[in-house]
């Protein structure tokens, strides 16, 4: 493409194998089929109003079938409105498959476009503000959809659904529902349904503190069918009220269990009490049905039969988190005997103490696990892609071939993994190899001793440090499981500071003593990974200097989320400079959360996190740490992709408000013109500061306010006539002194709220497992109301407070809390 005579006359003189190579290595010099898996990683929005205009043959490209099948707007945050409005007009008619889950920011008006789209089959509006006559009137439109997803909110009423809606849900096979209400939703609807994903939400009581009911109609018209139900999930959020309403769905399914069901799974924190309907589900279940996926509460599997004679097919999921499981009981009633499990996909174990160990349950936490047990496990379930044993003790014993690292390389095809600490060390003590010794800045703690901080302890990587060992039993299983995508590392005692579903515990257990053996040198050894895109390291005491993270980010570069939590000494950071260094390689990096006392958030830091130019999500926790408000600044300026920053540190609450208020008035927000909106809107909101924007004043409005309110013109959904949408992206989190918070939240109009809030507790915030999404949602009991009901989370549009709950939004966490929450490894969907 020569722009100029001279340009035109140096390619006529060039050779002919030159000037065939100069045009093979531009990008249109591929064939159509490397094109289209180029422009396939390309957002659809992209796609269609940049790309396609560039050329005619990208310009017929980007229509092809196989781009246009599939659009995905859910992690699409630079999708504005008039951006989807767009993308629907233009290719609305090719669309087959939707995904807008998480999509806040778009109003109802917008929402309603998705009818454009006549071909879809399968469509995703989780957390997308729907009314019922705005999804009567879309869905009536859809007529071959099949698969739909949508939240339940209060105010949502079944009799306003069209015939021609009730028509298209009667052909939906697949359900997924987020109920934040007591409510059948849309299940009575749908008589074809084969897969009900169910996700319980609901707060105990409303905004204005009245106490909710779990009761529901049970009129025939409003049971929900599951004739034809082949997958039945669950998913509860702490609560009274969600374990009543999960009960009535149960019970209809105990009436008459479904014969074709293949997969039941109920994931409930906490404990979780069995009822007659229950049981004679369980029962039924055992006599009639043979699954392939199972997951239960632990109440309902401790000290019962069921698994002896419940019947599997050809099983490719088993959770049995939390359970008092024991060896034997693993080998007989669930592996039977040893018999061949080719099948089984995923095996979550997480807090089975006596998993592997022999019937005895007067096993200590020191005693070695029963290498037989896991040997049998691993050469029945071979082709296992997705293991979980964290959350427990397991300590190998001496003998070639008896560590646990040993025998889980022969599992070649994991892909994602779940480990205590002590599990990875050494049998015993090798002589080739010095003992971990304490850092030799530590200082001892005594009773009103102060910790020095700010001590830097790395100054590059030192020699025999940084290497892995290749004689090491955990350099061994990595090598062979080279495919590895997720690996969690979490010490057995470990206890985050911001549990999900606990209090907070300010005096964690120490770690196991076995621990103490793996140092840098195991973590450098997870360099070898070239394909690890998630990776979680918690409580590792033997850390010295952290130069085994500057091999994870020279060598990892597919790494996108990255938790660290209590490594080395907890009275000392000492992987500061050894974090900076790994996180200038990390381009991909998406998501961050450090949790770690007394670590200094300065320059160094921010800049060299900077230079993550993917950065989505951060979270900083540290209790007593401190942090540099200019870098910050300098920080959010240059990360443009930020959408999520929480920082809970040991700075005053005056330097979180000046901080909070420089932010808003920063470039970094006045180059985005829906956070300048929103500054209107947050005028408007200070002279009437009861009504949150965009939510209904009177008493009865929805918890995620009133879709009407939210659409009409001129408040909530926008500003006013002429101006752009206010909808946030970004929120931002500040903590001082672990004992108050600052928070700004986006809620309706823009980063409108400056709450101030004091708990009597820390531990408020923790985000999703690896099973989890960001945007999962959870509630977490307190001691008390610490919230006004008016303020709204940051990431979904919701209160965050109810009576004596919060509704957590995301704070950043990939980790993994030692397995409390029921929860495998892997995601779900991923094998449903």
């Amino acid at each position: 493409m020569a722009s100029s005579g001279e340009d035109t006359s140096n390619e006529g003189d060039a050779p002919p194998a030159a000037a065939t190579m100069a045009v093979g290595a531009h990008l249109l010099g591929f064939s159509d089929e490397i094109l289209l898996h180029i422009l396939s990683h390309v957002p659809s929005t992209d796609l269609v109003l940049n790309v396609r205009r560039t050329c005619r043959k990208l310009a017929v490209l980007c229509l092809d079938k196989s781009l246009t099948h599939t659009v995905l707007l859910q992690k699409d945050y630079e999708a504005s409105e008039d951006k989807v409005k767009q993308v629907v007009k233009e290719i609305g008619r090719e669309i087959q498959q939707l995904n807008m889950a998480g999509c806040y920011w778009l109003s109802g008006a917008t929402i309603e476009h998705v009818a454009r789209c006549r071909g879809l089959v399968k469509v995703n509006l989780s957390g997308c503000h729907l009314t019922s006559v705005r999804l009567s009137k879309m869905l009536s439109a859809l007529q071959h959809l099949r698969s739909l997803a949508i939240d339940v909110s209060p105010g949502f009423d079944a009799g306003q659904l069209s015939g021609e809606c009730k028509a298209t849900l009667s052909r939906v096979r697949e359900l997924k529902q987020t109920l934040y209400t007591p409510s059948y939703g849309v299940v009575p609807c749908c008589t074809s349904l084969e897969k009900l994903l169910l996700y319980f939400e609901i707060l105990d009581r409303t905004r204005e503190g009245a106490v909710l009911s779990g009761q529901l109609m049970v009129g025939q018209s409003n049971v929900p069918h599951y004739q034809n139900l082949r997958v039945f999930y669950a998913r509860l959020a702490p609560g009274y009220i969600n374990q009543e309403v999960v009960r009535l769905y149960l019970a209809v399914l105990s009436d008459r269990t479904p014969e074709n069901l293949h997969a039941f799974l109920i994931s409930v924190p906490g404990s979780f009490a069995e009822s007659g309907a229950t049981k004679n589900l369980l029962d039924s279940m055992a006599r009639n049905v043979a699954l392939d996926a199972l997951q239960l509460p632990k109440s309902w599997l401790n000290g019962s039969s069921l698994l002896q004679h419940m019947k599997f097919n050809n099983p490719f999921y088993f959770s049995f988190s939390r359970c008092a499981l024991s060896g034997g009981h693993l080998i007989q009633r669930v592996i039977n005997g040893g018999r061949d499990l080719r099948s089984l996909a995923s095996l979550n174990l997480s807090g089975c103490v006596h998993c592997l160990s022999p019937d005895s349950l007067l096993r200590k936490a020191e005693d070695d696990i029963d290498s037989g047990i896991l040997e049998t496990l691993v050469a029945s379930c071979h082709n296992l892609q997705h293991l979980n044993l964290s959350a427990a003790h397991h300590h190998s014993a001496d003998g070639p071939g008896r560590h646990l690292c040993q025998l889980l390389a022969r599992l070649r095809r994991l892909r994602s993994l779940s480990l205590p600490v002590c599990s990875v060390a050494e049998a015993a003590p090798r002589a080739d190899r010095a003992p971990a010794q304490p850092a030799p800045h530590a200082v001892p703690r005594g009773f009103g001793k102060k910790v020095r901080i700010g001590v830097q302890s790395y100054s590059g990587p030192l020699p025999g440090q940084a290497a892995p060992q290749p004689s090491s039993v955990f350099w061994a299983l990595l090598k062979n499981v080279p495919f590895l995508e997720r690996l969690e590392l979490i010490g057995s005692s470990f206890s985050s500071a911001m549990p999900r579903n606990e209090p907070a515990i300010r005096n964690s257990l120490p770690p196991c003593s076995r621990a103490q053996s793996v140092g840098d040198s195991e973590v450098a050894a997870v360099g070898q990974l070239a394909f690890l895109r998630h990776l979680t390291l918690a409580q590792l005491p033997g850390i010295l200097t952290g130069s085994g993270l500057v091999s994870i980010g020279l060598q990892c570069q597919q790494l996108q989320s990255l938790s660290l939590a209590n490594l080395g000494l907890m009275g000392k950071v000492v992987y500061t400079s050894a974090l900076s260094d790994m996180l200038k390689h990390c381009k991909r990096l998406k998501d961050l959360r450090l949790e770690q006392p007394y670590f200094s958030a300065n320059a160094q830091f921010f800049q060299a996190l900077s230079q993550c130019s993917a950065l989505q999500r951060l979270c900083l926790v540290s209790r007593s740490g401190t942090l540099q408000p200019e870098a910050v600044l300098a920080f959010m300026a240059r990360c443009l992709h930020v959408v999520v920053c929480h920082m809970f540190t040991g700075e005053s609450l005056a330097t979180c408000k000046s901080l909070q208020q420089s932010l808003l008035r920063s470039v970094y927000f006045c180059k985005r013109d829906r956070l300048q909106a929103g500054e209107g809107q947050r005028e408007r909101e200070t002279q009437n500061p009861r009504q949150a924007p965009g939510s209904e004043p009177s008493a009865q409005s929805p918890t995620r306010g009133s879709n009407s309110q939210m659409e009409s013109s001129g408040s909530g959904a926008r500003v006013g006539e002429g101006s752009s949408p206010s909808r946030v992206h970004t929120s931002v989190c500040l903590s001082g002194g672990m004992e108050s918070m600052l928070l700004v939240c986006p809620g309706f109009g823009g980063p409108s709220r400056v709450q101030a809030v004091r708990p009597r507790r820390c531990g408020l915030w923790e985000g999703p497992q690896l099973s989890g999404e960001w945007g999962a949602r959870q509630v977490v009991r307190l001691p008390r109301p610490v919230l006004s009901p008016r303020t709204c989370c940051p990431c979904r549009r919701r209160p965050l407070f109810s009576g004596a709950r919060w509704r957590r939004c995301w704070a950043g966490s990939a980790l993994s809390a030692t397995g409390k929450s029921g929860q495998s490894c892997v995601p779900l969907a991923d094998l449903l």
